[in-house]
């Protein structure tokens, strides 16, 4: 596992010495090349790797392959608004970047619990570099504030508790702690324990009114920032929860109804705000907050078969809100525009993009076979044997969620045709690489599913 992160690591000398002529070229080669050699290590192992600092299993695995394949798409996404600004900039934002996929990845693959906090906390560096130096808008400074407001606040409680958990048992190695038995014991309240010390996950993920840092954080950050932040940064506090599981004392649901309450209000709530939206990346990131409150919902019912579907679920959410994020900036790219009317009509002009919106809005609305249903399946299936009304209460969500999908395909592909978008560019050959690359693993995961599953 070193080799792999020293691998990484060597991109930061790419970027100091590559000429600037083939900066982008040379980065975005070693990144495919570095994931595709880091995919292979992680399947050779068979995901069951441990030693003292690294563990790779069946919830880390497929988590750190998505870190991974997502860094050289970041790359191919940004070159063509970057490739404009001075080179010591365009050095320092893949150095941004680059840092980033390797704080989320150490984090995915840490054996120590204090090792995956510290990473954890990391990633919020870079990521604020890139929305306050990078972002498009005015407004980024305050996006960067609320994401490190809630971040840092939310990881208050998850420290102590981390170090209190440390005293006692002497051990944060969840391989250790899980043969042993070893869980938390037993508190007054553990419902409120459950939502204190998952705060900094809840916040991550994030649960419905923990959410208001994330429109904000996606509508202002470069396209890089928005890829991985819902491509990755969003499931490290799933990962977070599902791992930490396993500590805890078996009762958690009974004691923790409110925040399932909430879990499922933000499903329904957050889907219905996505109707009204008006900004292309805010609908965008409204339905990750839909998606990660199933995951919420999923963690709290503790049974193999939500697990599972959580599982699936990060890792289909991932790459397609990632190909979304691609397909809007694209959009923005050529009209400098995310209001959904300005770009109504591009169906026209642009039949093959319409293709790639057609088939990552069939992926985000979970259509048979994809990998995205698979998810939703597990999830509703575990949510049905807790209780059949809340099952009744989220399966509305599928509605909701094939309503805005539909919003989003009529507003920006079709309707007549507006004066100013009749003279846009073509899209470019490493645009429509970028949306096959997005598409591609999830047309492999429907031939074989069980690469996620718990």
């Amino acid at each position: 596992m070193l080799m792999i992160i020293s691998a990484w690591v060597s991109i930061f000398f790419t970027i100091l010495l590559a000429p600037s002529k083939h900066l982008w070229a040379l980065i975005t080669g070693q990144g495919f090349f570095l994931a595709f050699f880091s995919m292979s290590w992680f399947f050779l192992q068979d995901f069951n790797f441990f030693n003292s600092l690294f563990l790779i299993d069946n919830i880390s695995g497929p988590l750190s392959i998505l870190t991974c394949w997502l860094f050289p798409l970041t790359m191919l996404a940004s070159q063509s608004k970057l490739c404009l600004e001075p080179v010591n900039r365009q050095r320092a934002y893949i150095a941004n970047s680059t840092f980033l996929q390797l704080t989320t990845l150490l984090a995915f693959t840490a054996s120590d619990l204090m090792l995956f906090f510290i990473f954890f906390e990391a990633s919020l560096v870079p990521t604020m570099i890139i929305i306050t130096r990078w972002g498009a808008q005015e407004r980024r400074l305050e996006a960067g504030m609320y994401l490190a407001f809630y971040t840092m606040l939310g990881a208050i409680p998850l420290m102590i508790w981390l170090i209190k958990f440390y005293s006692t048992q002497g051990s944060l190695l969840p391989t250790l702690t899980h043969p042993l038995l070893i869980t938390q014991a037993a508190t007054n309240y553990p419902g409120l324990f459950w939502a204190t010390y998952n705060a900094a996950f809840l916040v991550k993920l994030p649960m419905y009114c923990l959410h208001l840092w994330l429109p904000k954080a996606h509508v202002e950050a470069p396209i890089a920032g928005s890829m991985i932040l819902a491509g990755t940064l969003l499931k490290l506090g799933g990962y977070g929860i599902l791992r930490t599981s396993p500590l805890l004392l078996e009762d958690t649901l009974n004691q923790t109804l409110l925040i399932m309450l909430v879990a499922i209000l933000g499903i329904l709530a957050t889907a219905l705000l996505c109707l009204r939206q008006t900004d292309l990346k805010s609908l965008i990131a409204m339905s990750s907050v839909s998606h990660m409150n199933l995951v919420v919902a999923a963690a709290l019912i503790c049974t193999p078969w939500s697990y599972s579907g959580a599982m699936v679920m990060m890792i289909a959410h991932g790459l397609t809100s990632s190909a979304l994020f691609c397909l809007a900036n694209t959009s923005y790219e050529r009209t400098n525009s995310r209001t959904m009317i300005l770009l109504r009509g591009t169906l026209l002009i642009f039949p093959l993009a319409g293709t790639w919106w057609l088939t990552v809005a069939l992926f985000n609305m979970a259509i048979p076979p994809t990998i995205n249903f698979a998810g939703e399946v597990l999830i509703m299936a575990s949510l049905f044997s807790w209780s059949p009304v809340a099952f009744l209460i989220v399966a509305l969500n599928l509605i909701f969620t094939t309503a805005y999908t539909l919003y989003v395909l009529w507003s920006t592909q079709r309707g007549p045709l507006p004066n100013h978008i009749k003279t846009l560019f073509p899209y470019q050959t490493r645009e429509h690489l970028l949306f096959l690359l997005h598409t591609l693993p999830g047309f492999l995961l429907i031939l074989k599913p069980d690469l996620i599953f718990l």
